[in-house]
């Protein structure tokens, strides 16, 4: 099981173990009510900064492996051109080797 799944369903199992507890607590049902009111609030504050975070992670990522793979462009493309040049000598030293010897 990934570590993912494993935080979601131990969030979810949480979610509905506090829930639970919150209905079957010994409260008025405006008491109940506004105790749920507030605990969604912060969870949805926890959360939204959860979000905020993981967005920038993955910006922060992002922008790293585009640095990187321009990084590679230019390197792949300085070792190709410095093939090129190295295969062009040789066949121009095999034409003088094959051709200078008749």
């Amino acid at each position: 099981m990934s570590k993912g799944k494993f935080a979601l369903g131990a969030l979810l199992g949480a979610i509905v173990g506090l829930i639970a507890g919150i209905l079957t607590a010994p409260k008025s049902g405006k008491e109940t009510r506004a105790d749920i009111k507030a605990k969604a609030e912060e969870v949805k504050s926890d959360i939204t900064k959860k979000a905020e975070y993981a967005a920038s992670e993955a910006s922060e990522i992002a922008s790293d492996v585009k640095s990187r793979a321009q990084d590679l462009a230019k390197d792949t493309k300085a070792g190709a051109g410095d093939l090129k040049n190295r295969t062009e000598r040789a066949v121009e030293g095999a034409k003088k080797g094959f051709f200078g010897k008749k």
